[in-house]
This record gives C-alpha cells, sequence and structure tokens, in this order.
C-alpha cells in the first residue's frame, strides 16, 4: 500500500495511524478530520475540563507530538464520499484523496430532540468546541437543566454540581440506564445522584425547550415549566456513517464488519461507528461507544489492514466502560443488560459499593461495580476465559 486514508482524527483513528508506524509501515498516511483539532481526549469533556480542573493542553492525546508520525493532516473539512471502485474519497470542499488502504474510524454524532431550537443557552456535548462554550456559560452561575440520564447527562449534571450550581435531570425512562442496567441499579444511581442533590425527574416527557435569543424554560409533557438558563441534551449518539450512504459498504446501526473489522477488501472500520460479531459472545453484534474499544479496535484495524489478502485474526474483546460521578467510579465489563441474570457478589447497594454480576445461558457475561475496581477487574479476566455462572458465583462466595 503506498496510501493509507484515516477518516476520523479522534482516539480510533489515532491510535491506528500509531499503529501503522509501530508495525513498520512507511508509506503515505493521510488523515481526514472534521474537527479542526488533532485528536484530543473526549472523556474528560464532561468531567475536568468542564468542571476548570483542565484545559485544552491537558487533555491531547500525544503529549510528545505528532510528528514523528508522518502524517499529512486535512483537518476542518470532513469527508462527504467514498467511491470504492475508484478507492476514493470526496471532502466537503471539494478535494479529493485517492488511497489503497481505508480507515473508517468517523465516530458518532449525538442525537437531537424532534425540534430542538437553536437557541443560545441549548448544547449538545461532543466536540471540544461544544465543552468551551458549555464551560464558559457555566461561569455565570446559571440554573442547569439536563435531558437525558445516561453516561453523559450523568457526568455532567455531577460536573455541574460539583461547581454549585442548581442541576435539574429529566428523564423519560422510570430509572437512569435501565435499559441497558434494569431497575434495581437504576435506582441506585438515580439515588446517588439525588443525595448530591439533584433534582432528578423520572418518567417524564419534554414537550419543548423555550426562549426567545436564548433559552428561558423547558416544558414537559404534563405542562410543567423548568426556569433554566443552560440546557444540555444528553440522549445517545448515532453512528456517522450519513457520508457512506451509496458507498457499498453495508450499513445498519453502523458500518457492518466481519469478525476481523473488515469492511470491505482494502477496508476496515474502527470506533464508535464499527459494528461487528463478536466471537467472545457467540457472535454477538457489537457496536460499543467507549474509549477502551476505541483504542483497542483503533489498533486490530490497522493490523488487518496490513495483513491484506492474508486475513486477520477476530476482534474478540471484553468490553471495558468507566464513568466517574461524584466520588464513585463505576465501570462496567463485558455484556450487561437489563435481561440477564444479576447477582450482587460484593458489598451493597446501600453503602454504594458493589460489585453485580450478569450471567446468561449459564455463564458470566457481564460485571458492573461501584468503587470496586480490583473486583471488576478480576471478572473481566473471568469473562475472557468464559467462565460458567457456577464458577463466577464461587469466586465471589471465596
Amino acid at each position: 500500500m503506498r496510501t493509507v486514508a484515516v477518516v476520523g482524527t479522534s482516539l480510533a483513528g489515532l491510535r491506528a495511524m500509531e499503529a501503522f508506524r509501530r508495525e513498520g509501515y512507511d508509506g503515505r498516511i493521510v488523515a481526514i478530520g472534521a474537527e479542526r483539532h488533532l485528536p484530543y481526549d473526549r472523556p474528560p469533556l464532561s468531567k475536568e475540563f468542564l468542571a476548570g480542573r483542565a484545559d485544552e493542553a491537558d487533555i491531547v492525546l500525544r503529549k510528545q507530538g505528532v510528528d514523528d508520525l508522518d502524517v499529512d493532516w486535512r483537518l476542518g473539512q470532513p469527508a462527504t464520499a467514498l467511491d470504492i471502485g475508484a478507492r476514493e474519497l470526496t471532502r466537503a470542499d471539494g478535494s479529493r484523496v485517492e488511497y489503497d488502504g481505508l480507515v473508517i474510524a468517523t465516530g458518532a454524532t449525538p442525537r437531537t430532540l424532534p425540534n430542538q431550537p437553536a437557541l443560545d443557552g441549548v448544547f449538545v456535548l461532543r466536540t471540544l468546541d461544544d465543552a468551551r462554550t458549555l464551560r464558559a456559560h457555566l461561569d455565570g452561575m446559571p440554573k442547569v437543566v439536563v435531558i437525558g440520564a445516561g453516561f453523559i447527562g450523568a457526568e455532567v449534571a455531577a460536573t455541574c454540581r460539583g461547581r454549585g450550581l442548581d442541576v435539574t435531570v429529566l428523564e423519560a425512562l422510570p430509572q437512569p440506564m435501565e435499559r441497558g442496567l434494569g431497575p434495581e441499579l437504576g435506582a441506585v444511581i438515580a439515588q446517588v445522584h439525588r443525595d448530591h442533590g439533584v433534582d432528578l425527574r423520572t418518567g417524564v416527557q419534554v414537550e419543548a425547550i423555550e426562549g426567545d435569543a436564548r433559552v428561558e424554560r423547558v416544558r414537559l409533557g404534563d405542562g410543567t415549566t423548568i426556569a433554566a438558563d443552560v440546557v444540555v441534551v444528553g440522549v445517545g449518539v448515532v453512528p456517522q456513517t450519513r457520508w457512506l450512504e451509496g458507498s457499498g459498504l453495508t450499513i445498519d446501526n453502523g458500518v457492518v464488519c466481519d469478525e476481523t473489522c473488515l469492511a470491505a477488501p482494502g477496508i476496515v472500520a474502527a470506533g464508535d461507528l464499527a459494528r461487528w460479531p463478536n466471537p467472545l459472545f457467540d457472535g454477538q453484534l457489537m457496536r460499543l461507544e467507549h474509549w477502551t474499544n476505541a483504542t483497542e479496535q483503533g489498533v486490530h484495524a490497522a493490523r488487518r489492514l496490513l495483513a491484506g489478502d492474508a486475513g486477520g485474526e477476530a476482534f474478540a474483546p471484553v468490553p471495558f466502560v468507566w464513568s466517574d460521578q461524584y466520588d464513585r467510579k463505576i465501570q462496567s465489563v463485558g455484556v450487561v443488560s437489563a435481561d440477564a441474570e444479576l447477582h450482587v457478589a460484593h458489598g451493597s447497594y446501600a453503602e454504594r459499593q458493589f460489585v453485580s454480576l450478569f450471567g446468561r445461558a449459564g455463564r458470566l457475561v457481564g460485571a458492573l461495580g461501584f468503587n470496586r475496581a480490583r473486583q471488576v477487574m478480576q471478572y473481566r479476566k473471568l469473562i475472557a476465559e468464559r467462565a460458567s455462572w457456577d464458577a463466577a458465583l464461587a469466586v465471589a462466595n471465596a
């Protein structure tokens, strides 16, 4: 391969570029990014950066710089089309980039509410520019309304409370994260936020975000209104695949790949938009929106592209996710789901320090812990070893 194009210059794309050089690839790398920034770390945007404890220099992904990677950076103009037959990309400015191998790592973009208004003070949080503007608004000690109690919404709420702000969180489900974690764990997360002074309202529908030039209130389905100076909409993300429509790739809730991350000959995908069958979980199709997966999959995708016709190994990770909220570090490994068998293996919900295990078909498939990092990692190893449910319970009771 004379030229590799990497579309997407966040974590997965960067790790792929590093892997190409580490594996000895000395050809040309062209990096195409929608943002004008060099790669930076996204998790701090909702935590340390938003809190004012970190600045832009603190969240760059390569403190040593990027010169050693010898990359042709094409930033600020996203890819808008892909021609597989011609092996050519088109960017928003009309320029074209030819490639021999392609890494697709364009990530995801935040969902918005139906008829969400473009008012000053209404935010989604995905990019450094989003976070910088939101942080400036928080300096004015506003009343904050967060719509959505998923990980991003919960982290923003926790950060805003840490800054001493008045925070209301609105969630459509009966408990936060109930679809993924079930009602018991959702109730624990809800209580953590209420213990820290958040006005958490569950089972509510947002009817409208209202104001003149800037946001003034949120109106609920029952007619109730909540005063707001800042509204953060955190209702999930969708994979950034619109630019691939008509390309010939299989697009179905992401870029569909084989178990090696190959999407088509000479094309691999990694990060938030890659959807592949994970053989560790019997070929379950996965698309993971998490830091660890972007890191691991970016490396794997680069190696798969370098392997060419020789093929490559399956990508079979144990998913790992974490979230920092107040003084709680929430960590999840494997596949956690509301319909799995659930067992509290260590600690208790009451003390907000525990590990819960998730089982399916006689096998340990997931674990979630609050401030129990060592034990959570122990179960990650058991999941990788395909441990039985009984074996996991024996470890818990030892």
